[in-house]
């Protein structure tokens, strides 16, 4: 791993060097824009870190261009006006410092950055997103021991890829990874599949088949869709589990095996647990441990860090040039919700490298869904108000719903406030209610509502009126996730899509009551 640092400011540079170098890592210190650009043709580093002049045009050039190759910038500032700040992170730098610069906090963030850089070499997983780190840690956490994961998301959200990186990262990596699609294969096979079979054992057996378990010996399995293993199965793959030892169909004696599981889901397994089609005490035994991979829509800064990753991946795959992609098509990438997450993301941009028209991708360049489906999609709109369930409970998909739409609204919100001027400090929004989320399990409608200005909010409903702070928003829609999940954080930080510890930070930023409070 390699650092570049310019010497515009020297003294802060030549210490930041010294540290790192005392660190075992690589450095290199050049004056500053021609040998820097000199620099960057012998080598590629994975850091620069830019001492000073951010706003220098040649210095965001080589920022820019730098970014499409994949390595991160760092700089150093005297620059304390925020929208200038915002600028810049806009412009590519990931990290930025005030001076005088702390230069053990500078060296630490730049380690940071080093061991995400591997990480996601690793894994695959690109992004610079808060969620996106959090996965991160806890791959990391996780990979030096046996115990079995349970990784849950979306859809397309890159659950394999957290699980080859478990293995890759772990003990076990020079041994077998084998994955196995469980709602892929038909119940009549599954048992064959998993456990393996003696000959004739069945009709159409005419020879023995070592199982998935026995393959992955010494390695990892991985199980996907896990949710969709039949009942009778699931009783087996638990004494597999807890026995460590696998039945062939036909057999007399069982076999040892040691694997570590890993399993995915993209469907709330505590939801089936609840509803009697998923056994309670397999899935304890597979979420020991738990990664929960966000949806891409709720780490929409981490957009063009895919498209870019994505473009150099299929450029060197086909072959082909690709001469970039405007401002205007990149915000379009970002505006879409992205329904199928980063599979989705990533088909879009092979067909683009492959149908590239020999210019920059401009808008009309982009597929309609995108052009249409993105931001104008959230404008406000009114949701009908909620009912609680009979006997109380449930609601959690509706109120799951709202909170994810109040969320998607708060960043288009967060981007129109930069536009408007400073002073207003507030939301002027065209429609008058916003609703808040309710009251949850039995406790009154969960609702959420929009109403023209002046009209009256509908009856049981709680509103919040234009102008309310976006940081009031997001504590209103905490507290309400909060109240669905009984106080349950865990579930509550699932629900919003963000991390434990996110959430934590922010209870405790905004002073809310402890989960006792909220039963």
């Amino acid at each position: 791993m390699t650092v570049l640092i310019t010497l515009n400011d020297v003294e802060p540079a030549v210490r930041i060097n010294a540290e790192l170098e005392g660190d075992g890592i690589r450095t290199a210190v050049v004056s500053p824009l021609d040998d820097m650009r000199s620099a960057l043709r012998k080598e590629k580093p994975d850091v620069l870190v830019f001492s000073g002049d951010l706003n220098d045009p040649q210095t965001l050039a080589v920022v820019r261009d730098q970014l499409w190759a994949g390595v991160a910038s760092i700089g150093l500032t005297n620059i304390g006006d925020p929208s200038q700040l915002e600028r810049l992170r806009a412009s590519g730098f990931i990290e930025i410092y005030q001076k005088p610069v702390d230069v053990d906090e500078v060296v630490s963030g730049v380690k940071r950055v080093l061991e995400r850089r591997r990480l996601q070499h690793e894994t695959g997983l690109v992004g610079e997103s808060e969620p996106l780190r959090e996965v991160l840690v806890k791959v990391e956490q996780m990979a030096p021991v046996s115990s079995t994961v349970l990784v849950e998301g979306e859809s397309g959200t890159g659950k394999e890829l957290v699980a080859r990186a478990l293995h890759r990262l772990g003990p076990r990596k020079n041994k077998p990874f084998i994955a196995v699609n469980v709602g892929a294969l038909p119940e009549t096979l599954l048992e064959s599949e998993l456990f393996g079979h003696e000959k004739g054992a069945f009709t159409g057996a005419a020879e023995r088949r070592l199982g998935r378990f026995e393959l992955a010996d010494e390695g990892t399995l991985f199980l996907d869709e896990i949710g969709d293993i039949p009942p009778a199965t699931q009783v087996k793959l638990l004494r597999v589990l807890e026995d460590r030892e696998v039945m062939r169909l036909g057999a007399t004696q069982p076999i040892r095996v040691n694997v570590r599981v890993i399993a995915a889901t993209n469907r709330p397994l505590r939801e089936q647990v609840e509803e009697g089609s998923f056994r309670a005490d397999l899935f304890y035994r597979l979420s020991v441990l738990g990664v929960y991979l966000p949806p891409l829509r709720v780490r929409k800064s981490d957009i063009p860090f895919l498209v870019r990753y994505f473009i150099r991946q299929y450029t060197a795959e086909h072959g082909r040039e690709f001469l970039g992609i405007s401002a205007e098509a990149m915000q379009l990438l970002v505006d879409y919700p992205w329904p199928g997450n980063v599979r989705e993301l990533k088909n879009l941009v092979d067909s683009m490298v492959v149908l590239a028209p020999g210019r920059e991708i401009e808008p009309e360049d982009l597929p309609r869904q995108i052009r249409e489906g993105g931001a104008a999609r959230l404008l406000p709109v009114r949701l009908p108000a909620l009912r609680a369930p009979e006997g109380g409970g449930g609601g959690g998909q509706e109120l799951e719903f709202i909170v994810r739409s109040l969320l998607e609204l708060k960043l288009q919100v967060e981007e129109l406030r930069h536009r408007l001027d400073a002073e207003r400090g507030t939301l002027a929004a065209p429609g008058g209610w916003l609703g808040e989320v309710g009251q949850g399990y039995g406790r009154g409608p969960a609702v959420a509502a929009i109403e023209p200005r002046g009209a009256e909010p509908p009856p049981n409903e709680v509103v919040i009126p234009a102008g309310t702070k976006m940081a009031e928003v997001e504590r209103r829609v905490i507290e309400a996730a909060l109240r669905e999940t009984r106080g349950n954080r865990r579930k509550a930080a699932d629900m919003l899509g963000i991390g434990e510890r996110t959430l934590y930070r922010k209870i405790r930023e905004y002073k809310l009551p402890e989960a006792d409070d909220l039963q």
